[in-house]
């Protein structure tokens, strides 16, 4: 997760490789994936980028499996970049 644009809504993209199953198994993932990330940004702060990628894992795990994994990465992210913009301001002043 990064910061954009102030302005701009938050976004995601998603990279789903063929690692990850044939072609169906590929939509089927990154349309659950699309799905709980969705929930996720609407909690988000205005102005972020997120990339989610799969792995192969994610094809044999279930909506609430991934709904999961996917909770544990966003605490993380945001976690992450609270601590880079907290490092940003305290090298500013």
């Amino acid at each position: 997760m990064r910061t954009i644009a102030a302005e701009e809504p938050s976004r995601a993209g998603f990279i789903v490789s063929k690692a990850v199953g044939n072609a169906v198994v590929r939509n089927l993932v990154k349309r659950r994936l699309r799905e709980l990330v969705a929930q996720q940004l609407l909690t988000a702060p205005y102005g972020c980028a997120v990339v989610v990628r799969a792995l192969p894992p994610a094809a044999a795990a279930d909506f609430v499996a991934l709904s999961s994994d996917v909770d544990a990465a966003w605490v993380s992210a945001v976690q992450r970049l609270a601590a880079i913009g907290t490092q940003t301001r305290n090298e500013r002043g």
